[in-house]
């Protein structure tokens, strides 16, 4: 019987050390059957296998093969020209251990979204959130040529390789729509049909997550140390710098994309100033990382809301200095773009329900900027100048080339003088390109504000529709707001 023993653990050991017994190759989730690479253009395909591995890569596009070898280290990394065919393809890698086939494989446009519950929120709602237009988008929603990914919510404390929580390359249809990103879904299946090309949509994102998160910790340290040595990452680990960026951003690296979708700021809300820093060294770093230029990157400011104190004025409660924040972003981060939302937000909920004007509106960035739709409008009115008349105060805009419009009444404006009180103003277009603003209770006026709270309805547009964001024409951080 010891005989047998020992005979057994000999062949165990030899299996498990014998130099002979080879890995087979592995890829990193992204890149796998039904997945869509981005079209006419150099992509990366990689993975994992012994040291030194011999590795063979035939694709159905190609004439001849490509051949690569792993590092010492077991890793590989090859470079393979797409093309723009609408048809299926498919791609067979080959090692002395492996024989992997990656079929219905498509060219065609590919777009990161990532960012907190807005753009985490699915076509389906949450409980008692609802996504408006969700059982018509079901309906409608099988398309072959459109393509999903999700990376599901996991943190880490150093940079994974590798996703380890994720949801496979689909189609979509009405069985795969209703848990993805809704924002996300809309944008690509209108961007689908206009290019009539396929489209990938990779959604990584986490609901309550603050932009420090996504992170890597080589940029947090430019800011603050951290450590994350004795944090809990079952513990609020949306909250913990860089751990998102290591697990649902880095392992996606270097997989080809066109551009990039955010939907974030809820959670920083009461930093706008140290925002205003991170989130552009946030673009940069990712771009950086990426290698392939500055991508587009376009991005939702968030929408009203009450947060519970609608007449918060001061920094530190007021909602409108993060958007302030955001639109100051623009001039920031090279080749970005706003949606701005201030006419469909909630007032009592968090995730408004009009997600498809979200995704409207960065898709006209996208369509205008990205892919040469140079007649589609795209940017809000942008307060540009004042000037001081007749007892009141004239507002001047960017962005305006066809004028401004309102539905009915311009409301949400207030005025100052040199007091830094505001009062309620009354507000109306002149000569359908300016805003005239004035009140009985400042004769001289020196600043205007408009929608400069938590909760308003917008009601300022350009003649296409977009909204104008909130703004302020002062700068002053003592200002205060006249007590009714």
């Amino acid at each position: 019987m010891k005989k047998v023993v020992t005979i057994s653990l000999f062949i165990v050991c030899n299996l498990l050390f014998h130099p002979s017994i080879k890995a087979e190759v592995k890829l990193p989730a992204i890149v796998s059957s039904n997945m869509v690479l981005q079209r006419n253009t150099t992509v990366v395909l990689w993975g994992w296998a012994d040291a030194n591995e011999k590795i063979s890569i035939k694709t159905s596009w190609l004439k001849k093969a490509i051949d690569c070898k792993a590092d010492k280290n077991g890793d590989w990394k090859i470079e393979v020209q797409t093309t723009q065919s609408k048809e299926p393809q498919f791609i067979k890698i080959k090692s002395k251990t492996s024989d992997i086939l990656l079929d219905n494989v498509l060219f065609g446009e590919v777009w990161l979204c990532s960012g907190q519950s807005n753009m985490e929120q699915p076509i389906s709602g949450y409980n008692g959130q609802p996504t408006y237009g969700a059982v018509a988008t079901t309906a409608k929603s099988y398309n072959k040529n459109l393509r999903f990914f999700t990376v599901r919510k996991q943190g880490s404390k150093t940079p994974l390789k590798n996703i380890q929580k994720f949801s496979a390359w689909e189609q979509s249809s009405p069985e795969t729509v209703l848990n993805f990103s809704a924002v996300a879904y809309h944008f690509g299946q209108q961007l689908q049909e206009i290019l009539d090309c396929p489209v990938g949509m990779i959604h990584s994102s986490w609901g309550g997550s603050i932009v420090q998160a996504w992170i890597s910790k080589e940029v947090m340290h430019t800011f603050k140390e951290i450590n994350l040595e004795k944090v809990d990452l079952k513990k609020r680990t949306q909250y913990i710098p860089t751990v998102l960026f290591n697990s649902m951003i880095h392992p996606l690296i270097p997989f080809k994309i066109k551009g990039a979708l955010w939907y974030q700021g809820e959670s920083n809300r009461k930093q706008p100033n140290e925002y205003k820093k991170l989130f552009p060294a946030m673009v940069k770093d990712w771009r950086t990382r990426w290698g392939i230029g500055d991508f587009p990157f376009y991005y939702v400011q968030i929408a009203p809301y009450l947060y519970g104190n609608n007449n918060a004025f001061q920094e530190s409660d007021n909602t409108a200095f993060i958007r302030e924040a955001q639109l100051e972003c623009l001039s920031l981060i090279p080749n970005s773009g706003i949606a701005i939302t201030m006419d469909i937000g909630d007032e009592k909920s968090i995730h408004p329900p009009k997600k498809k004007e979200v995704a409207d509106r960065l898709l006209y960035n996208a369509l205008h900027k990205t892919y040469g739709y140079k007649t589609v409008d795209y940017a809000s009115p942008i307060y540009q100048s004042l000037e001081i008349k007749d007892g009141g105060i004239v507002l001047n805009f960017l962005n305006a080339e066809k004028g401004i419009y309102a539905y009915d009444e311009l409301t949400g404006f207030e005025i100052a003088g040199t007091d830094k009180v505001f009062y309620p103003a009354t507000a109306s277009i002149v000569n359908k390109k300016k805003v005239y603003v004035e009140s009985d209770k400042v004769p001289k006026p020196v600043a205007v504000r408009y929608a400069w709270k938590n909760w308003i309805k917008g009601t300022l547009y350009d003649t296409n529709l977009l909204p104008a964001s909130s703004f302020r024409t002062d700068n002053w951080t003592e200002a205060t707001q006249v007590k009714n």
